[in-house]
């Protein structure tokens, strides 16, 4: 059994891109070692400190989310994390024995705020769905523009953005922005909505909420998260492996200045989840095509109508191919397998429509979220005694972490109080 520590940030409903990408694999994980889940309020506030008016509800949402999915709090320790200061003292003692290099050159935050930038256009400009394509090396950019038409439109639209934004924020060269809006506009984007999008990227707003010392030292407040409870093993996707690295760094550091006291934790290496949006984009709020965890189940029959299929099945009577259908990827996680190859059959021999194929996957879903809804209810009803649950296992992190930072405290030989 090894100590495991895993949180989430609190920014909304759990969809079920969160189920099978975290919660589904910390139901496994409670019944076997000793886990600490919690929510990571703190986190939240990296990117996001001006948006704090429906935090605290967010923070009672993910409470009844993660309890209506079976989370147990006599197997694992809930809790929230701004309930134990002791994570922001660690983390500012931390922080005077950190490299700023070590922050500044990890490949995860790098990446992180590049990706949000880049994000941020690309969102901005989802009002005109751009197609990828694959785009031959050999063939440069004007050329593949001229190419693309119709609604196939790019990959080019996608690597001319991120060679915008590199040359922009990492080599500092600037961008030529006329150059951007007349790519831009050339591929077919409305010319008000690039302009707006461009003038904003021009004029520095945007990620500017990113550079801010919270969002750079971030990893050292997640190093505290994990080195006050001395754990062993934390469950990460493979983008977060950077991160644990430098808490193992951070934790040797400590350790070779001062007093043997922390672990080196080891990444628990899971499983990103796989599952697409309604509309076949990553399952997300800010896209609005997610499924949640306590829609209805007129809600979900609404959406699951809604979702995209094969393009190239027009009509009833056309063969469809289940290899590029969003309700197949669906079908393959929440249907049993036997339906599942009957589907894939029917559909590539035109024997079954979109619409039939639809309502299985549809009553399949409600089956699956139907425990999780009544859960959800019972909850719902007497929420103050559940949210209880949280306020106890804070203070028993708390007890944990009061102990940590006393070994800190005197491994530094800090004045005692």
């Amino acid at each position: 059994m090894k100590k495991v520590l895993s949180g989430m940030r609190p920014t909304g409903k759990l969809h079920l891109g969160h189920y099978l990408g975290v919660i589904k694999n910390w139901l496994e994980l409670q019944e076997k070692h000793d886990c600490k889940f919690f929510i990571a309020d703190w986190h939240a506030l990296t990117n996001k400190y001006k948006q704090t008016d429906d935090l605290k509800e967010n923070i009672k949402q993910m409470i009844i989310d993660w309890l209506s999915c079976g989370i147990d709090p006599e197997k694992a320790t809930l809790f929230i994390q701004s309930g134990v200061k002791e994570h922001a003292e660690l983390s500012l003692l931390f922080s005077m024995i950190t490299p700023k290099s070590w922050l500044e050159l990890n490949p995860s935050y790098k990446d992180l705020k590049f990706n949000l930038y880049y994000q941020y256009l690309r969102d901005f400009l989802a009002g005109k769905q751009v197609k990828i394509i694959q785009t031959p090396p050999s063939e440069d950019f004007d050329q593949a523009v001229e190419r693309a038409s119709g609604k196939v439109r790019n990959k080019i639209f996608e690597e001319y953005l991120r060679e915008a934004f590199f040359r922009a924020f990492y080599n500092k060269k600037g961008i030529d922005f006329k150059g951007l809006k007349e790519t831009l506009i050339k591929l077919g984007i409305q010319k008000k909505i690039v302009e707006e999008a461009v003038k904003n990227l021009e004029e520095g707003d945007v990620g500017k909420d990113i550079d801010t010392l919270g969002f750079l030292a971030y990893p050292v407040l997640q190093a505290a998260d994990i080195l006050i409870y001395k754990a062993e093993a934390v469950p990460v996707g493979e983008d977060q492996l950077p991160h644990i690295e430098l808490t193992r760094e951070i934790a040797r550091r400590f350790n070779n200045l001062y007093d043997s006291i922390f672990p080196e934790p080891e990444a628990m290496l899971t499983e990103e989840s796989k599952l697409p949006g309604i509309d076949g984009r990553k399952m997300s709020k800010s896209y609005n095509n997610a499924i949640y965890l306590s829609d209805d189940q007129q809600t979900v029959n609404k959406k699951v109508l809604e979702m995209k299929t094969d393009p190239q099945r027009v009509r009833r009577n056309d063969p469809g191919n289940p290899e590029v259908c969003i309700v197949y990827d669906y079908h393959r996680i929440f249907t049993d397998k036997d339906t599942v190859k009957d589907i894939d059959k029917k559909c590539r021999n035109a024997e079954i429509g979109c619409v039939d194929c639809k309502k299985i996957l549809a009553q399949n879903l409600n089956r699956f979220l139907d425990p999780i809804r009544e859960r959800r209810k019972e909850i719902e009803k007497d929420l103050p005694t559940y949210e209880k649950i949280f306020q106890e296992g804070t203070e028993k992190a708390k007890a944990i972490a009061s102990e940590t930072m006393t070994e800190v405290r005197k491994a530094m030989r800090l004045w005692e109080f």
